[in-house]
């Protein structure tokens, strides 16, 4: 067998691997932050987690796709690594990058939720007062 196909074949088994792992991890512990920033909506939160979790293996799934093919011929065993060592590198941090993005929305989203809830007052006002002008 080629050479270049094998290092297609170990690519695209870690790249998919890691993409499923990175999924569900964030498909686990995620839910429980989405659940807070949609204020206890349990059904709505696992509705927004399912489809975040979609777009993120579109995304991924289709960088590692079209990463795949390259421009050298591996010719040894070296070239292999080497090979590897780089796309798998770029599909880390487009993993990384993609859930951090995912972190920095919720998280301006639940900010938004936070401020709103801490804008009503804790009591209802007992009175009016009218300003008082030029003193």
């Amino acid at each position: 067998m080629d050479r270049t196909v094998i290092a297609y074949v170990i690519y695209l088994a870690v790249s998919v691997g890691l993409t499923v792992w990175v999924a569900r991890t964030l498909s686990h512990n995620g839910r429980i932050f989405l659940a807070d920033v949609l204020h206890g909506d349990e059904k709505l939160a696992d509705a927004v987690n399912h489809l975040l979790v979609v777009g993120f293996y579109l995304v991924n799934l289709g960088f590692v796709a079209l990463y795949l093919s390259g421009d050298e011929t591996i010719t040894d065993t070296r070239q292999i690594f080497e090979a590897l060592s780089t796309k798998l590198g770029v599909v880390l941090l487009v993993l990384g990058v993609m859930h951090l993005g995912n972190v920095y929305v919720l998280n301006r989203i639940r900010r938004r939720g936070v401020m709103e809830r801490e804008q009503v007052p804790p009591v209802p006002p007992q009175g009016w007062i009218a300003p008082t002008v030029g003193r």
